[in-house]
């Protein structure tokens, strides 16, 4: 009635069982329908089961199964987050790379969990920083992506920006400045005087001084006077507005690889626009992937990409200063200059859903990782 199993069957049936006892064991990612279908396309035959050879089945099941799953990624991060960035098609891609997924539990203590190859973050709060900084000195072997202290820079915008100016790029075909910016702790009205003092002319992109994963802490306003300050809600952090034509780049950085995209901003300000507009306007939401500006008829001087080579020199001088491996950086290009750019903001572990291909490229990312683990283990 219900047939005959086929010998290739029966076999491919007995280590698809025994690969469920070893899940039992601990090892829950998937990525063994491969392994399947090649035992089924081999016809192995069956052979007669005593107690030791079901035992060394297991054990071999065991092996292959630890061969097959390359990197262990333990992650913390908000549900909105994990929403975001964990869509099917990047854990599907994963997991046939033998790249498996494991969500932290942040009720038990990090160490009691595991074992992780790396440790994929996102969270605020000294208490979570204390967690991370303690597991990173009692399992050094651990990627940390990243090291919290190189994150609390990104989150205050006073610090965000520092010694980018200082930069030396090897690469020529392009150079890049921060616009000139101050700080304001408080009474905004009385920091006018300050704004002249600083050097700095309006109109002014007013920033709130910390990064919280709050929606205010990403409300941008343009101040077109000195009046308009005081409608402020300090700490802030003041910077001069460059006009880019519109135009922003996006440049997502994953280890060592670079994507980029256009995103529309605020147009040009002219001497004509400061003298008739007065008070403080909030911006538009410019990063978000409806203002995508990659398909849009633009001028060519505009909407051209920044060099390679450019991007390049700038990327590999970032990740040293920063200390980080997953970030982007907001840059605009000066509006009628050929290749001067202005890099206006930092941000840790971006909305990488909005990078195209993004799935291919944490998975080669993370591969990249994984063969360095495996060098790094060999030359001991």
């Amino acid at each position: 009635m219900f047939g005959t199993l086929a010998s290739g069957d029966i076999e491919t049936a007995r280590l698809r069982r025994n690969l469920g006892v070893t899940r039992n064991l601990g090892f829950s990612c998937g990525g063994f329908e491969d392994l399947g279908m090649r035992l089924e396309d081999d016809n192995m035959k069956p052979r007669e089961e005593d107690d030791g050879e079901h035992v060394a089945e297991e054990t071999a099941s065991f092996e292959i199964q630890q061969q097959m799953q390359k990197l262990v990624v333990g992650y913390a991060l908000t549900s909105k987050k994990k929403k975001s960035f964990l869509q099917p098609k990047l854990e599907l891609m994963a997991r046939r790379k033998g790249i498996c997924f494991v969500a932290i539990d942040l009720n038990r203590p990090l160490s009691e969990q595991g074992p992780f190859d790396v440790v994929l973050h996102k969270l605020l709060g000294k208490e979570w920083q204390e967690v991370i900084e303690d597991y990173q000195q009692t399992h050094p072997e651990v990627t940390v992506l990243d090291p919290p202290s190189s994150i609390q820079r990104i989150y205050n915008r006073q610090s965000m920006l520092q010694g980018m100016a200082d930069l030396k790029l090897s690469d020529c075909s392009g150079s890049m400045f921060v616009p000139k910016q101050m700080v304001v702790l408080k009474d905004s009205a009385s920091s006018a005087d300050k704004v002249v003092e600083a050097g700095l002319k309006f109109p002014l992109v007013a920033k709130p001084l910390w990064i919280d994963g709050t929606a205010k802490s990403h409300q941008l306003f343009l101040a077109y006077d000195r009046r308009s300050l005081a409608e402020l809600d300090p700490p802030l952090v003041l910077q001069e507005f460059v006009n880019h034509g519109g135009v922003m780049f996006k440049v997502f950085v994953v280890g060592d690889i670079i994507k980029v995209v256009r995103r529309f901003s605020l147009p040009n300000i002219s001497n004509c626009d400061k003298a008739k507009v007065e008070g403080a306007f909030k911006f538009p939401r410019v990063s978000s992937s409806a203002a995508s500006a990659d398909n849009a008829d633009l001028d060519p001087s505009v909407a051209e990409l920044p060099p390679k080579s450019f991007l390049e020199a700038l990327v590999k001088e970032l990740r040293t200063l920063l200390g980080l491996r997953l970030f982007n950086i907001d840059m605009i290009r000066e509006h009628g200059s050929k290749n001067v750019f202005y890099v206006i903001d930092v941000n840790y572990f971006p909305g990488y859903g909005k990078m195209p291909d993004y799935e291919q490229v944490f998975v080669d990312f993370f591969q990249n990782l994984a063969q360095a683990r495996h060098k790094k283990r060999h030359c001991k």
